[in-house]
């Protein structure tokens, strides 16, 4: 005879389940509507991510000099300082190297396109002077066509560069009152908090602060082994301007995706305008094998020993990043999950279940004779 089910334990378990479902529902529009309010407030966010960044990888300076007997206004003014000349010095180490060979590079990369036009010319490709002339005057059409287009993208270009300075100059401000009023923080947020509060989010934002700092020395340490290596293999080639290109290379591993791009980019450009279509292939294959040694060994090893995460978590964090907000979610999939983790981490800390050992000494101390 076959068993029958317990209409008590299936209406228990359907209660349980429709509760369970509930909860879920609301912390998901909890979820939606925070997400919301963040993007409604974005402009003010992003400068905001951006400083504590910057403060992050600028701090142990001013750290330094505090504990030295600087006044913070005095120590987080010159760490403001050598920021400043340190991302100036960079940009001019980058362009006027550019700029002072920029007829030379010029004229090579007229004479690329000629090896490009000859190479399309014979075999395999066979393209005569006809059909490349029939091409470039159809491109040229496409383009008298979509002027509009065009200068709408100019505007939208325009715009966007404004609001990255805009972003930029916000965020050096706030950097500064962080580097000088940071350590004051978190005693203010206890003060402020009621409770239990005021005890876990004090912990909490300390745990994020050093996570946060992981990450971007996690960050620097990945970009400079790209520099290192691009940067050698470059020199080998023998391809000009190797340190400007070795710098960009470092600088752009701060912006996934769209950084190791354009590097990998400038990098093959220069090579081709500069020592011929082969040393261009030869970059090109450098700068893949180590976009792909960075990509999946390097970074996912070195940040997930860094903030507490996996390796498979790192990789899965930064595809669903930017699956969800581009290049901005692929920059900030990283701290985002390690913050995650500490959150979560922190929470089972508080709600684990006391060991059999730890009730048993407690219970023995309290009936201890006084």
């Amino acid at each position: 005879m076959s068993d029958t089910l317990s209409s008590k334990k299936t209406a228990s378990a359907l209660r349980a389940s429709a509760r369970i479902s509930a909860e879920l529902l609301l912390v998901l529009v909890a979820a939606a509507v925070a997400l919301w309010l963040m993007g409604r407030m974005w402009s003010v966010l992003w400068p905001l991510i951006v400083a504590l960044l910057l403060t992050t990888l600028t701090w142990p300076l001013a750290a330094f000099l505090r504990r030295r007997g600087w006044p913070p206004a005095l120590a987080a003014s010159l760490v403001t300082v050598l920021f400043l000349a340190v991302a100036a010095g960079v940009v001019a180490l980058i362009a006027v190297p550019v700029a002072s060979q920029s007829g030379e590079l010029g004229d090579g990369v007229v004479e690329g396109i000629q090896r490009l036009r000859g190479w399309a010319a014979g075999p395999p490709l066979n393209i005569g002077d006809a059909q490349i002339t029939d091409a470039f005057d159809a491109a040229v059409g496409r383009v008298q066509k979509s002027v509009g287009s065009a200068v709408s993208t100019v505007v939208t270009g325009v715009s966007t560069v404004f609001s990255g300075l805009v972003t930029a100059v916000l965020a050096l401000f706030l950097m500064f009152f962080f580097l000088k009023d940071g350590p004051r923080f978190l005693p203010w947020l206890t003060r402020q908090l009621p409770g239990r509060l005021a005890t876990d989010v004090p912990v909490v934002a300390a745990r994020g602060w050093e996570t946060l700092g992981s990450f971007v020395r996690s960050q620097a340490f990945v970009g400079l082994l790209d520099a290192v290596f691009i940067g050698l293999g470059l020199w080998i080639v023998g391809v000009p301007l190797v340190l400007p290109l070795a710098v960009l290379t470092f600088v752009s591993a701060f912006v996934p995706i769209v950084g190791a791009l354009f590097a990998g980019l400038v990098a093959v450009l220069i090579a081709l305008v500069s020592n011929g279509l082969t040393d261009a292939l030869i970059v090109l294959v450098i700068i893949v094998v180590v976009q792909q040694l960075e990509g999946n060994v390097f970074q996912p090893m070195i940040q997930s020993r860094g903030l507490g995460l996996h390796a498979a978590v790192v990789l899965l964090a930064v595809t669903l990043g930017g699956s969800l907000a581009g290049v901005v979610g692929s920059l900030l999939a990283v701290p985002v999950a390690a913050l995650l983790a500490v959150v979560w981490n922190y929470l089972r800390e508080q709600l684990v279940e006391p060991s059999s050992e730890a009730e048993s000494d407690h219970s023995a101390s309290g009936a201890a004779p006084s």
